[in-house]
Protein backbone atom coordinates (compact mmCIF):
# COMPACT_ATOMS: atom_id res chain seq x y z
CA UNK A 1 0.00 0.00 0.00
CA UNK A 2 3.04 2.35 0.75
CA UNK A 3 4.52 1.84 -2.67
CA UNK A 4 1.17 2.33 -4.69
CA UNK A 5 0.74 5.39 -1.96
CA UNK A 6 4.31 7.27 -3.14
CA UNK A 7 3.08 6.56 -6.90
CA UNK A 8 0.10 8.54 -6.44
CA UNK A 9 1.36 11.30 -4.48
CA UNK A 10 4.35 11.36 -7.17
CA UNK A 11 1.84 11.30 -10.26
CA UNK A 12 -0.02 13.82 -8.28
CA UNK A 13 3.03 16.14 -7.99
CA UNK A 14 3.60 15.91 -11.67
CA UNK A 15 0.06 16.98 -12.30
CA UNK A 16 -0.83 19.48 -9.34
CA UNK A 17 0.58 22.16 -8.87
CA UNK A 18 -1.53 22.78 -5.50
CA UNK A 19 0.03 19.53 -4.17
CA UNK A 20 2.77 19.07 -1.70
CA UNK A 21 4.07 16.51 0.15
CA UNK A 22 5.91 16.74 3.71
CA UNK A 23 8.06 13.96 5.16
CA UNK A 24 9.90 13.61 8.76
CA UNK A 25 12.34 11.26 7.23
CA UNK A 26 9.98 8.34 6.76
CA UNK A 27 10.02 6.98 2.58
CA UNK A 28 12.06 10.04 2.03
CA UNK A 29 14.30 7.48 0.38
CA UNK A 30 11.48 5.46 -1.63
CA UNK A 31 13.15 5.73 -6.06
CA UNK A 32 9.71 7.78 -7.03
CA UNK A 33 9.77 9.98 -4.10
CA UNK A 34 13.63 10.53 -4.53
CA UNK A 35 13.24 11.36 -8.15
CA UNK A 36 9.70 14.15 -7.44
CA UNK A 37 12.06 15.97 -4.91
CA UNK A 38 14.77 16.48 -7.14
CA UNK A 39 11.85 17.57 -9.80
CA UNK A 40 10.08 19.28 -7.60
CA UNK A 41 12.25 20.49 -5.17
CA UNK A 42 9.73 23.29 -3.60
CA UNK A 43 6.69 21.08 -3.13
CA UNK A 44 8.40 17.50 -1.87
CA UNK A 45 9.61 19.06 1.76
CA UNK A 46 11.47 16.92 4.69
CA UNK A 47 11.88 17.98 7.80
CA UNK A 48 13.84 15.29 9.55
CA UNK A 49 12.70 13.56 12.34
CA UNK A 50 10.09 16.11 13.38
CA UNK A 51 6.46 14.94 13.06
CA UNK A 52 4.77 17.97 14.80
CA UNK A 53 7.17 20.36 12.44
CA UNK A 54 5.86 18.38 9.15
CA UNK A 55 2.37 18.63 10.71
CA UNK A 56 1.97 22.26 11.40
CA UNK A 57 4.48 23.25 8.02
CA UNK A 58 1.73 21.21 6.29
CA UNK A 59 -1.22 22.73 8.00
CA UNK A 60 0.61 26.20 7.08
CA UNK A 61 0.58 25.37 3.29
CA UNK A 62 -2.95 24.61 3.48
CA UNK A 63 -3.59 28.32 4.61
CA UNK A 64 -1.37 29.42 1.43
CA UNK A 65 -4.03 27.44 -0.68
CA UNK A 66 -1.26 24.44 -1.09
CA UNK A 67 -3.34 20.83 -0.84
CA UNK A 68 -0.60 19.15 1.41
CA UNK A 69 -0.15 15.87 2.22
CA UNK A 70 1.80 14.50 5.39
CA UNK A 71 3.18 11.04 5.56
CA UNK A 72 4.46 8.83 8.57
CA UNK A 73 4.05 6.37 10.79
CA UNK A 74 0.60 6.55 12.83
CA UNK A 75 1.70 6.81 15.70
CA UNK A 76 4.07 9.45 14.93
CA UNK A 77 1.50 11.54 12.73
CA UNK A 78 -1.71 11.16 14.51
CA UNK A 79 -0.36 10.64 18.17
CA UNK A 80 2.34 12.63 18.58
CA UNK A 81 1.52 15.40 16.72
CA UNK A 82 -2.21 15.18 17.77
CA UNK A 83 -2.15 18.84 18.98
CA UNK A 84 -0.76 19.88 15.50
CA UNK A 85 -3.50 18.79 13.92
CA UNK A 86 -6.05 20.15 15.92
CA UNK A 87 -4.39 23.42 16.35
CA UNK A 88 -2.96 23.60 12.47
CA UNK A 89 -6.13 21.93 10.71
CA UNK A 90 -8.90 21.55 12.67
CA UNK A 91 -8.82 25.24 14.64
CA UNK A 92 -7.48 26.57 11.52
CA UNK A 93 -10.54 25.65 9.15
CA UNK A 94 -8.06 24.35 6.34
CA UNK A 95 -7.93 20.73 4.93
CA UNK A 96 -5.07 18.28 4.16
CA UNK A 97 -4.26 15.12 3.68
CA UNK A 98 -2.24 12.71 6.20
CA UNK A 99 -1.38 9.60 5.45
CA UNK A 100 -0.29 7.10 7.70
CA UNK A 101 1.62 4.04 7.69
CA UNK A 102 2.24 0.92 10.20
CA UNK A 103 -1.49 1.11 11.08
CA UNK A 104 -2.10 -0.66 14.57
CA UNK A 105 0.89 -2.85 14.98
CA UNK A 106 2.76 -3.58 11.53
CA UNK A 107 5.58 -3.37 12.57
CA UNK A 108 5.69 -5.09 15.66
CA UNK A 109 9.40 -5.50 15.62
CA UNK A 110 9.71 -1.71 16.25
CA UNK A 111 8.03 -2.06 19.79
CA UNK A 112 5.02 -0.47 21.40
CA UNK A 113 6.31 3.22 20.33
CA UNK A 114 5.44 1.75 16.66
CA UNK A 115 1.90 0.65 17.73
CA UNK A 116 -1.24 3.08 17.18
CA UNK A 117 -4.35 1.11 17.12
CA UNK A 118 -6.43 4.42 19.03
CA UNK A 119 -5.63 6.38 15.64
CA UNK A 120 -9.04 6.55 14.26
CA UNK A 121 -10.72 7.14 17.41
CA UNK A 122 -8.83 10.27 18.23
CA UNK A 123 -9.95 11.40 14.32
CA UNK A 124 -13.33 10.91 16.32
CA UNK A 125 -12.53 13.65 18.38
CA UNK A 126 -12.86 16.25 15.40
CA UNK A 127 -15.57 16.65 13.36
CA UNK A 128 -15.73 16.60 9.78
CA UNK A 129 -12.27 14.25 8.59
CA UNK A 130 -13.06 11.77 6.18
CA UNK A 131 -10.98 8.31 7.33
CA UNK A 132 -10.16 5.74 4.32
CA UNK A 133 -8.97 2.27 5.52
CA UNK A 134 -7.70 0.80 2.69
CA UNK A 135 -7.71 -3.51 2.37
CA UNK A 136 -5.51 -3.60 -0.84
CA UNK A 137 -3.10 -1.46 -2.65
CA UNK A 138 -5.66 -1.12 -5.15
CA UNK A 139 -7.79 1.14 -3.27
CA UNK A 140 -5.43 3.41 -2.59
CA UNK A 141 -4.77 5.62 -5.34
CA UNK A 142 -8.32 6.44 -6.41
CA UNK A 143 -9.19 7.86 -2.66
CA UNK A 144 -5.93 10.09 -2.78
CA UNK A 145 -6.67 11.52 -6.26
CA UNK A 146 -9.88 12.08 -4.86
CA UNK A 147 -8.82 13.63 -2.14
CA UNK A 148 -6.25 16.18 -4.08
CA UNK A 149 -9.01 17.68 -5.95
CA UNK A 150 -10.79 18.58 -2.22
CA UNK A 151 -10.02 20.96 0.25
CA UNK A 152 -11.08 18.24 2.50
CA UNK A 153 -10.08 16.88 6.12
CA UNK A 154 -8.42 13.40 5.30
CA UNK A 155 -6.60 10.76 6.87
CA UNK A 156 -5.76 7.10 5.11
CA UNK A 157 -4.74 4.65 6.93
CA UNK A 158 -1.99 2.66 5.28
CA UNK A 159 -1.59 -1.43 6.21
CA UNK A 160 1.07 -3.83 5.03
CA UNK A 161 -1.90 -6.77 5.86
CA UNK A 162 -3.80 -6.96 2.57
CA UNK A 163 -7.06 -8.36 1.38
CA UNK A 164 -6.69 -10.99 -1.71
CA UNK A 165 -8.85 -8.73 -4.18
CA UNK A 166 -9.58 -4.96 -3.73
CA UNK A 167 -13.21 -3.87 -3.08
CA UNK A 168 -13.87 -0.30 -5.05
CA UNK A 169 -16.68 0.63 -2.23
CA UNK A 170 -17.09 4.37 -3.62
CA UNK A 171 -17.29 5.28 -0.20
CA UNK A 172 -20.10 2.69 0.76
CA UNK A 173 -20.51 -0.53 2.96
CA UNK A 174 -19.95 -3.37 0.03
CA UNK A 175 -22.02 -6.42 0.49
CA UNK A 176 -20.23 -9.52 0.03
CA UNK A 177 -21.93 -12.40 1.65
CA UNK A 178 -25.74 -12.73 2.44
CA UNK A 179 -27.45 -14.40 5.57
CA UNK A 180 -30.19 -14.72 7.71
CA UNK A 181 -28.00 -13.83 10.99
CA UNK A 182 -25.85 -11.17 11.74
CA UNK A 183 -24.55 -8.12 9.91
CA UNK A 184 -21.14 -8.32 10.07
CA UNK A 185 -18.87 -5.33 9.06
CA UNK A 186 -15.44 -6.06 8.14
CA UNK A 187 -13.32 -2.94 7.87
CA UNK A 188 -9.85 -2.82 5.41
CA UNK A 189 -7.49 -5.82 5.98
CA UNK A 190 -9.76 -7.56 8.54
CA UNK A 191 -12.04 -8.56 5.64
CA UNK A 192 -10.23 -11.70 4.56
CA UNK A 193 -9.84 -13.12 7.87
CA UNK A 194 -13.96 -12.57 8.52
CA UNK A 195 -14.91 -13.99 5.34
CA UNK A 196 -12.70 -17.58 6.57
CA UNK A 197 -14.46 -17.18 10.20
CA UNK A 198 -17.65 -16.86 8.69
CA UNK A 199 -17.44 -19.38 6.18
CA UNK A 200 -20.12 -21.68 7.50
CA UNK A 201 -22.31 -19.38 9.29
CA UNK A 202 -25.61 -17.63 7.88
CA UNK A 203 -24.55 -13.69 8.74
CA UNK A 204 -24.31 -11.29 6.16
CA UNK A 205 -21.08 -10.10 5.47
CA UNK A 206 -20.36 -6.12 4.55
CA UNK A 207 -16.71 -4.17 3.71
CA UNK A 208 -15.94 -0.88 4.66
CA UNK A 209 -12.59 0.86 3.97
CA UNK A 210 -14.07 4.69 4.48
CA UNK A 211 -15.40 4.36 7.72
CA UNK A 212 -15.90 8.66 8.06
CA UNK A 213 -18.35 9.21 7.58
CA UNK A 214 -19.94 5.96 8.31
CA UNK A 215 -22.34 4.79 5.16
CA UNK A 216 -25.51 5.11 7.56
CA UNK A 217 -27.65 4.97 4.84
CA UNK A 218 -26.14 1.63 3.74
CA UNK A 219 -25.76 -0.39 7.46
CA UNK A 220 -29.73 0.18 8.35
CA UNK A 221 -30.53 -0.75 5.02
CA UNK A 222 -28.66 -4.29 5.50
CA UNK A 223 -28.47 -5.08 9.45
CA UNK A 224 -32.01 -6.73 8.67
CA UNK A 225 -32.28 -8.21 12.53
CA UNK A 226 -30.68 -5.24 14.20
CA UNK A 227 -27.31 -6.92 15.39
CA UNK A 228 -24.30 -5.59 13.93
CA UNK A 229 -20.84 -7.09 14.54
CA UNK A 230 -17.79 -4.69 13.70
CA UNK A 231 -14.32 -5.96 13.22
CA UNK A 232 -12.13 -3.27 13.01
CA UNK A 233 -7.89 -3.44 12.63
CA UNK A 234 -8.21 -0.98 15.39
CA UNK A 235 -9.03 0.50 19.10
CA UNK A 236 -12.42 -2.17 19.66
CA UNK A 237 -15.20 -0.43 19.99
CA UNK A 238 -14.70 2.52 17.71
CA UNK A 239 -17.42 2.90 15.30
CA UNK A 240 -20.06 1.49 18.30
CA UNK A 241 -21.51 4.99 18.75
CA UNK A 242 -21.66 5.04 15.15
CA UNK A 243 -24.06 2.04 14.69
CA UNK A 244 -25.94 2.75 17.84
CA UNK A 245 -26.56 6.34 16.66
CA UNK A 246 -27.75 4.75 13.33
CA UNK A 247 -30.45 2.32 14.60
CA UNK A 248 -31.14 4.22 17.24
CA UNK A 249 -35.07 3.89 16.38
CA UNK A 250 -34.71 0.12 16.74
CA UNK A 251 -33.45 -2.79 18.73
CA UNK A 252 -30.11 -3.61 18.65
CA UNK A 253 -27.20 -5.26 19.43
CA UNK A 254 -23.61 -4.57 18.40
CA UNK A 255 -20.86 -6.90 19.28
CA UNK A 256 -17.18 -5.02 18.66
CA UNK A 257 -14.17 -6.59 17.98
CA UNK A 258 -11.12 -5.20 17.33
CA UNK A 259 -7.64 -4.41 18.92
CA UNK A 260 -8.02 -4.72 23.12
CA UNK A 261 -7.36 -1.74 25.01
CA UNK A 262 -4.44 -3.46 26.91
CA UNK A 263 -0.78 -3.16 26.37
CA UNK A 264 -0.28 -6.82 26.35
CA UNK A 265 3.85 -6.42 26.33
CA UNK A 266 4.61 -8.52 23.55
CA UNK A 267 5.91 -7.91 19.86
CA UNK A 268 5.76 -10.67 17.44
CA UNK A 269 4.42 -10.52 14.66
CA UNK A 270 1.14 -8.98 12.76
CA UNK A 271 -0.09 -12.53 12.80
CA UNK A 272 0.80 -12.70 16.58
CA UNK A 273 -1.04 -9.70 17.02
CA UNK A 274 -4.24 -10.75 15.44
CA UNK A 275 -4.08 -13.99 17.49
CA UNK A 276 -3.77 -12.56 20.71
CA UNK A 277 -6.42 -9.72 19.99
CA UNK A 278 -8.90 -12.22 18.88
CA UNK A 279 -8.73 -10.98 14.97
CA UNK A 280 -7.42 -14.15 13.75
CA UNK A 281 -10.29 -16.74 11.96
CA UNK A 282 -10.37 -18.91 14.71
CA UNK A 283 -11.12 -16.33 17.17
CA UNK A 284 -13.22 -14.39 15.25
CA UNK A 285 -15.37 -17.30 14.28
CA UNK A 286 -16.10 -18.60 17.70
CA UNK A 287 -17.04 -14.88 19.02
CA UNK A 288 -19.22 -14.45 16.16
CA UNK A 289 -20.59 -17.64 16.41
CA UNK A 290 -21.38 -17.28 20.28
CA UNK A 291 -23.06 -14.02 19.21
CA UNK A 292 -25.30 -15.27 16.49
CA UNK A 293 -26.74 -17.74 19.10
Amino acid sequence: MRDAFIDAAADLLDIDPRVAVVLADISVGHERFAQAAAEHPDRVLNVGIREALMVSAAGGLALTGMRPIAHSYAPFLVERAYEQIKLDFEHQGVGGILVSVGASYDWSQGGYTHFSPGDVALFDTMPGWTVHVPGHPKEVGGPLRAAALTDDKVYMRLSTIANAAPHQTAGRLSLIKSGDGPLVIAVGPALDNVLLATAGMSVSVAYANTVRPFDVEGLRALAHTGEVVLVEPYLEGTSTRVVAEALLDRPQRTLAIGVKRADLHKYGTPADHDRWHGLDPASLSERIAAFAR
